[in-house]
């Protein structure tokens, strides 16, 4: 399959990505530590109303030896296998005025664009990415997608007991100068979100991407305070308003959880305050930009460098 997809007017500054059906991409694996990403995907499906638009036949992308199907018990009580693959969700009805999932407001997705949010989650394939990200690209401009923000998270030299370190970056000119942001200056490898992007933006998709930081020490549970700091700065950019849930309770409890930890390991404790030091060094109001430029450049080479977690994306993702 020829990766290329035909190229669209792009929309007038100012609507890209505030105006029109957005597209929200997570991916498990490489780009997704702590299940941040995909988690806050996820907490999307269940609070929009959505259904399955197109889903990609995962004998074409996944190696099942890498990412195996897994066996459980359907609605039915049936043992059924579930395959891994990719879905896009779009509004199971489109055409009709958004009304709230809930009597209470409060449990529902609101905000002016909340009916034209589509959302595409899957595993990170395999191989063949052109053909995979060229499908995604077809299925985009069939829905006639405006804008796509891709969520990603990695793992860092970060404390956990700050606030999560969010990095917001598109390489559309545009974009940048719609939201106030910057470019990634990044060079290494990549993940599928990157691959993806470029194909949008050369169809003539704006693209932003939004990455939290995970702390490393803590890589193999589920990072529900990363979800909800990717959920706080994709409400601050998409016109609506989504409901934590019980988000807040569960990143109480994982930081409480990393503290009693950390109480019975002064080694891991110490190494938190290290982390911590230096993260207030470099957010203090004296801290220069030089000293920040610095501390963010000395990251990114120990990433490309390969010192940290492989499966996970440097923090400037493109």
């Amino acid at each position: 399959m020829d990766a290329r997809v035909p190229s669209r007017t792009r929309p007038r500054n100012g609507e890209l990505l505030l105006k029109g059906r957005l597209l929200v991409v997570a991916f498990e694996g490489w780009n997704d530590a702590g299940e941040a990403a995909t988690g806050a995907v996820r907490v999307l499906q269940e609070q929009l109303d959505v259904a399955p638009v197109r889903e990609l036949d995962p004998e074409l992308y996944y190696d099942y030896q890498f990412n195996r199907p897994v066996i459980g018990i359907d609605d039915e009580a049936r043992r059924r296998l579930t395959w891994p693959t990719t879905t896009m969700y779009g509004p199971s009805s489109p055409q009709m005025p958004v009304e709230p999932l809930a009597a209470d407001a409060d449990l529902s997705v609101s905000g002016d664009n909340g009916g034209n949010i589509y959302l595409l989650i899957g595993v990170e394939p395999s191989r063949t990415w052109k053909a995979f990200t060229a499908e995604i690209i077809d299925a985009a401009l069939a829905a006639d997608i405006s804008g796509i923000v891709f969520l990603g998270a990695m793992l860092a030299d970060v404390p956990h007991t700050r606030p999560i370190s969010i990095f917001t970056s598109s390489e559309n000119p545009e974009v940048r100068a719609e939201l106030q942001i910057e470019r990634s200056m990044y060079e290494g490898p990549v993940g599928i979100l990157s691959v993806v992007a470029e194909a949008a933006e050369d169809a003539g998709i704006p693209t932003l991407s939004i990455w939290a930081s995970v702390p490393h020490y803590v890589h193999n549970a589920p990072s529900p305070k990363a979800v909800l700091a990717l959920i706080d700065k994709l409400e601050e950019i998409v016109d609506v308003v989504i409901p934590r849930g019980d988000l807040v309770e569960e990143a109480a409890e994982w930081e409480q959880g990393i503290d009693a930890l950390a109480g019975e390991d002064e080694d891991m404790a110490a190494y938190i305050r290290q982390l911590e030091q230096a993260r207030d060094t470099v957010e203090a109001p004296e801290a220069s930009g030089e000293a920040i430029a610095k501390e963010f450049e000395r990251y990114l080479r120990k990433s490309a460098d390969g010192k940290g977690d492989g499966r996970n994306e440097p923090p400037t993702p493109r």
